[in-house]
């Protein structure tokens, strides 16, 4: 137990005698007891201190406020900016009136800080709150002049560094006071669990307004000998793979965890060992590459997209634009591209979910001649971007194609699946050999053709993107033209208001929140805590009417010859609409044989009372070597969830940037601001609630959810007012969603933006003005 800490005006006493790193501002401090005994010394004592005309802050110190078990941060009121003994009088009986009746509690007084000569302020913590690992956490705020935006969760202009205790590198000039000062009260109080709040003005001083124990009781699972030695294999690992490579273009790397294939969408940043397995083997290890290079792009085969630095799943993004380079474009050219894509990368880090829209060109539209000209201006020369457009155009009209485009081919593959999977389920087959085909046959029959259905949605979606730019077609065209497909997920929300709950969940009960996750049950396995089946949910869709003008039509007719895209108005149209069906409807079909291959799995456990917790630990490789080989199955499993818990441990306690930009950024790092993707014009306003919360708190809200998983397409059903993700793109399943209902959305604020809106109550979304604002 730690005795140093006492309330909170105490407690800054003590600190004023002994810091050396930073002021804290001189005070006066009495109780509830004394308030009302002696109100007018306490008032004459401000007077002779000379602070009657002075700007002060009221603060409260309550007896059970910023203790070792508990904070109550922000329960009690602190009033600032006051001026005069009226107002100063006034202002501590509201701060009285917020505590409870224990004459003890204790109100203390303080000069107010001029916010026109604040440069920073914040709160920081002496290790992470969330794992308890050694970073020292500065959550700060250089932009408002404000000393309590941070604490009080009403500014979006938040930012947060990350520094490793034990590392020799060296923080930026201006926090290394923040960090200095932690340092330093870690010695006087003896601990290593605080929670500070402070300021640093103009002049450089820096101020400490309050300390007090970090009430985390989340102890690390690995000692720091050990996390120090697994983040020297990480920065070794990192300097590996940055250096150049004979088979790639580009002189260096980045990893990212929100690039193309999104892990951080669609597992998760620190995904269990099965989910994040699961996923390298069925897309990022080599489908992906596979079917990227079948559709006209770069041969990639032999790279896998995704590495894990202890378990924490990043994109390659050198491996990942080199895959979006024409295989008909010349390797000078093609290397002179993936050195520009990573350079405008690095400088603008908040494109890392945004790379098909803000930095690579990967497919022809009809505003390329404009976008290209971006090109020119950083040096290419206009025989360089004529090159690229024609291979562009190339590759895009064998991708459109409607008689041989392979995106025909991989409607097909899907339907396959479906008939295969029966047939395996319906088998003689044992269980492991079940679940074996069902992963190879999802490789070779969902993922694989899913991965080029969702390049054919892409393409299409861009090509219809392209003539709102060119102004054939306006912003409420795009919209309808959406709204007019009938997708998988506008199907669901119709099949809710009209099906039995049996024949509903015999066609959706396989989908899960978390595509990928053991521990994420189906639907129908927990439909009551997804679905309300007892009453209406919410009116069916109107299906949007989607019609051209002629003169519209005239102008497509004239775009498609000017361009030299191999289509009439009727195929371009079928084609776009087909396609994002496609990526969707594929999709929904290779999540059954993965959803019935993990409740499988879940059937091979419990044979041997393994619990599904424990089989979230479990390497999905096990199952291929159990198939191909006699060894006890038991015991190989039991081996795989002992080896996969011993990794995890060690996973849940690194702490990584989300784009690593070179090896140094494993040790200290800021996390960049996100810049969100605002689905539909409109606004919405509502209380918050999360996705595990009862389903009447979720009527009306502000939903928030950590990820756009189709999974999530329950909450549609709930008559939400809005929604928000932490993680996510434009092109992600829930943004689709959104633009189609017409449900004001946030896709992708990134940690630190969620974490703050997650602590609200009330919100604003106003997609116009890309705004979210904290109402309380």
């Amino acid at each position: 137990m730690n005795d140093f800490f006492v309330t909170k005006a105490e407690t800054l006493q003590k600190l004023s005698l002994l810091l050396k790193k930073a002021r804290v501002l001189p005070q006066i401090s009495f109780s509830v007891g004394d308030w009302i005994d002696k109100k007018n010394h306490i008032l004459e004592k401000i007077k002779k201190k000379g602070w009657g005309k002075k700007k002060l802050i009221i603060r409260s110190s309550a007896v059970n406020e910023d203790s070792v078990n508990q904070s109550l941060a922000g329960r009690y009121t602190s009033i600032q900016n006051i001026v005069g003994i009226p107002k100063i009088n006034e202002a501590i009986e509201k701060v009285i009136s917020s505590f409870d009746q224990n004459p003890k509690n204790q109100v203390f007084i303080q000069p107010y800080l001029n916010f026109k000569n604040i440069m920073m302020s914040g709160v920081a913590f002496s290790k992470d709150p969330n794992t308890g690992s050694p970073y020292i956490v500065i959550n700060y705020d250089d932009q408002t002049g404000s000393t309590d935006s941070v604490t009080s969760g009403k500014s979006n202009k938040l930012k947060t560094y990350y520094f490793y205790k034990y590392s020799s590198k060296k923080a930026p000039i201006r926090l290394v006071k923040i960090i200095n000062l932690i340092f330093e009260l870690e010695s006087i109080t003896k601990s290593d669990s605080l929670d500070i709040e402070f300021a640093l003005d103009y002049q450089n001083h820096l101020y400490l307004l309050q300390a007090r124990p970090l009430n985390s009781f989340i102890k690390m699972d690995v000692d720091i000998d050990q996390l120090s030695s697994v983040l020297v294999e990480v920065d070794n690992k990192i300097g590996d793979l940055s250096r150049k490579h004979p088979y790639l273009c580009g002189s260096k790397t980045v990893f990212g965890i929100m690039p193309d294939w999104n892990p951080a969408e669609i597992i998760g940043i620190r995904p269990k060992p099965l989910a994040l397995s699961l996923y390298k083997e069925l897309i990022t290890d080599g489908i992906w590459a596979y079917q990227r290079h079948n559709y006209g792009y770069k041969n990639l085969r032999s790279f896998p997209l995704l590495v894990d630095f202890h378990g924490l799943p990043y994109i390659d993004v050198r491996v990942d634009f080199n895959s979006f380079i024409p295989s008909t474009v010349n390797q000078n050219l093609a290397e002179k591209l993936v050195n520009y894509y990573l350079k405008k990368l690095i400088k603008q880090p908040n494109l890392h979910d945004k790379i098909e829209f803000e930095i690579v060109y990967s497919c022809y539209t009809f505003d390329l001649d404009t976008k290209i000209n971006l090109l020119k201006k950083d040096g290419f020369s206009n025989e360089e971007c004529k090159s690229l457009i024609e291979s562009l155009r190339t590759l895009t009209n064998q991708i459109i194609n409607n008689k041989t485009g392979l995106w025909r081919t991989d409607l097909e593959k899907i339907n396959q699946l479906e008939r295969r999977r029966k047939t395996i389920l319906g088998s003689e087959l044992d269980i492991v050999s079940k679940i074996y085909w069902l992963l190879e046959d999802c490789k070779r029959y969902g993922t694989l053709p899913f991965a080029g259905l969702a390049r054919a949605g892409f393409i299409a979606v861009q090509l219809l993107k392209s003539l709102v730019t060119e102004k054939i077609l306006s912003q409420a065209d795009y919209d309808n033209f959406m709204l007019s497909i009938d997708s998988i997920s506008s199907q669901m929300n119709k099949d809710l208001n009209k099906l039995s709950k049996k024949n509903f969940l015999k066609k959706y009960g396989h989908l899960r929140p978390g595509t990928y996750d053991i521990l994420s049950k189906r639907y129908d396995e927990e439909p009551n805590k997804y679905f309300d089946f007892k009453k209406f949910k919410r009116p069916p869709e109107q299906k949007s009417k989607f019609s051209l003008s002629l003169e519209q039509l005239k102008q497509i007719d004239r775009y498609l010859n000017k361009h030299g895209i191999d289509h009439n108005i009727l195929g371009i149209f079928d084609f776009i609409k087909e396609a994002i069906y496609g990526r969707e409807y594929a999709k929904f079909i290779f999540t059954y044989s993965l959803s019935d291959l993990l409740s499988l799995l879940q059937n091979l456990g419990a044979s041997y009372s393994i619990s599904d917790t424990d089989l979230a630990f479990l390497d999905i490789n096990c199952i291929k070597k159990l198939y191909t080989s006699s060894f006890d199955k038991k015991n190989v499993m039991l081996q795989s969830i002992e080896e996969g818990k011993r990794n995890f441990s060690i996973t849940s306690n690194i702490i990584l940037p989300p784009l690593i930009k070179s090896a140094e950024d494993i040790w200290s790092f800021h996390i960049a601001p996100s810049h969100p993707n605002f689905i539909t014009n409109q606004t919405a306003k509502g209380h918050v609630a999360f996705s595990n919360q009862d389903l009447k708190k979720i009527k009306k809200s502000i939903l928030l959810i950590p990820s756009a998983d189709p999974g999530y397409d329950w909450i549609f059903s709930h008559e939400i007012a809005g929604f928000i993700t932490m993680y996510g793109g434009i092109n992600s399943h829930m943004a689709i969603r959104a633009g189609e209902l017409g449900i004001p959305a946030v896709i992708g604020t990134g940690e630190t933006l969620f974490s703050n809106l997650s602590s609200s109550r009330f919100l604003e979304i106003d997609c116009i003005n890309k705004q979210v604002k904290i109402v309380s």
